[in-house]
């Protein structure tokens, strides 16, 4: 199944000592896959995110949810609860290693949409630098909710 879905995301940042900083996106995607395999949610980012140039992926799995990105940005984390992921973030000026600790991974999809739903601290260094979530919505625009 491949089919063009409309993705509502809301992601927040609050770094370590300072004010929390909040994102809203709507955008045009794909969602792929089945109940059985899992589903890829993906979309090309924009100006707005600061991220132009990246095609942007979630690959929901029923053990964890891995954001992989490609492009202007070369990315992979993978959340599961209670686990430690260490990945590279390189950038057009270069790389940083980081770890996430994830608090909070679910997803409920199906070919009619669904929600991803992510926490997790962010670490350099072995120092926590931010509290991180994504809130996805997925809704086909072609299917009844």
């Amino acid at each position: 199944m491949e089919q063009p879905v409309i993705i509502s995301i809301k992601s927040t940042q609050k770094p370590t000592g300072a004010d929390q900083d909040e994102m809203e996106l709507v955008t045009q995607g794909m969602l792929y896959g089945d109940q059985e395999e899992g589903y890829t949610l993906t979309y090309e980012e924009t100006s707005l995110t600061g991220l132009e140039g990246t095609t942007t992926t979630f690959l929901v799995r029923p053990d964890n949810i891995t954001l992989v990105r490609v492009g202007t940005i070369n990315n992979e984390m993978i959340f599961k609860v209670g686990e430690k992921h260490v990945s590279l973030y390189q950038t057009p000026y270069g790389g940083l290693l980081f770890g996430v600790n994830t608090r909070k991974a679910e997803a409920d999809l199906s070919e009619k949409g669904g929600h991803i739903s992510i926490r997790y601290m962010m670490e350099m260094e072995h120092e926590t630098v931010s509290e991180n979530s994504f809130e996805i919505r997925v809704s086909n625009p072609e299917l009844p909710q």
